[in-house]
């Protein structure tokens, strides 16, 4: 062997040595993202150290701001119930513009600073008012029943101080909070199957219930909640409803029509006027659109605005940021896995008649 140590040898030896370190590095979700990595994706992840997942941006200040989930590799069973997304903390991602590189701020949240909470800290939000920023996020309480809880900061990346119990009437995942042009704030939530909407009726929770929907497939779709925000957006100021979504013959959608029916990650904005109400039909894996004349509903379907992206969940959240309007979303580029995800971003065009236009997350 001793006679191998040629230059060429030597050579050899160095480009196997690199070839392990690039792949270390690809194994902690840092892969290349080279033409040839990326060529098929519409667009590359905003970060790449970290996982991140349901990225709720606003524009605070003129900077973006992007509130996601943080995924882990926690080694978790997978299962239908979404247990493998057993994330523990929250970051917070800021940008000067969508083009620009974002900043990881550290840990704006964790679950062992939540007096009541226990685990799986899913998809967060976060808005200002009151010369506050409030960080709202479902997490498993003790008994592994999905609450909704809200932390307050002085500065949008945090550090967030959770208040000491969750909101009081709040259930399920997934809250979007929207500020109307009057001032008024709103919350939007719930998940079914792992988000734990189909086990809650009258707002009463049931251990028991159905693990997937609670109805019939030719009976009506489980629907959104709303709440109106109290003034100190730290509870709801009335009771919390129903969001109707119709078809534009004025029907209900039932639990059949998975194509356009509602499973999770609600958002709202307002554009010309006009409440867009959007969501991802979960199993079927569109992003849906339908528009209201009011912030509580009811809401007409529309189309779908985004097909399936690369991964089993979808979830977003759409910003104006100097005049122009962005879809923030996320797919499995880095981890080619379901549970580890990145955040993108995209743009969105609202057409001349009000219509999104559909968005390809993956090029044909």
């Amino acid at each position: 062997m001793k006679k191998l140590k040629t230059p060429a040898m030597l050579l050899l030896v160095a480009m196997a040595t690199t070839a392990c370190q690039q792949s270390d590095k690809q194994t902690a979700g840092q892969e290349s993202t080279d033409s040839t990595a990326t060529s098929k994706y519409l667009s590359d992840p905003v970060i790449e150290e970290i996982y991140t997942a349901d990225p709720s941006a606003h524009v605070f200040d003129g900077k973006i701001y992007i509130y996601p989930s943080h995924d882990i590799d926690a080694g978790t069973p997978e299962n239908d119930m979404g247990d493998h997304f057993d994330m523990n903390d929250y970051r917070v991602l800021s940008m000067d513009s969508v083009t620009g590189k974002a900043t990881d701020h550290g840990v704006a949240l964790s679950v062992k600073d939540v007096p009541w909470a226990g685990r799986q800290m899913w998809a967060p939000d976060a808005a200002y008012k009151n010369g506050t920023y409030y960080l709202y996020f479902p997490a498993k309480d003790k008994n592994d029943v999905f609450r909704i809880g809200v932390a307050t900061a002085k500065t949008p990346t945090g550090p967030f101080k959770a208040e000491p119990k969750p909101i009081e009437g709040s259930y399920s995942m997934d809250p979007a909070v929207f500020t109307d042009t009057d001032g008024n704030s709103y919350m939007y939530f719930g998940g079914i199957w792992g988000g734990q909407l189909q086990r809650w009726n009258d707002g009463k929770y049931d251990p028991n219930g159905s693990k997937t929907d609670s109805q019939k497939e030719d009976e009506t779709a489980l629907a959104p909640r709303v709440a109106k925000m109290s003034k100190d957006m730290l509870s709801f100021d009335g009771p919390v409803k129903e969001v109707k979504i119709l078809t534009k013959e004025g029907k209900e959608i039932l639990t059949k029509d998975h194509d356009r029916r509602f499973f999770e990650a609600s958002w709202v904005h307002k554009y010309n006027d006009k409440y867009y109400f959007t969501y991802s039909t979960g199993d079927t894996h569109y992003l849906a659109y339908a528009i209201g004349n009011s912030p509580m509903g009811p809401f007409t379907y529309q189309d779908k605005f985004m097909n399936p992206v690369q991964g089993w969940t979808t979830h977003h959240s759409i910003a104006e940021v100097k005049g122009k309007w962005y879809l923030f979303y996320h797919d499995t580029q880095l981890s080619n896995k379901t549970h580890l995800r990145n955040v993108k971003v995209a743009p969105l065009e609202h057409q001349a008649d009000g219509s999104i236009k559909l968005i390809e997350p993956l090029k044909k």
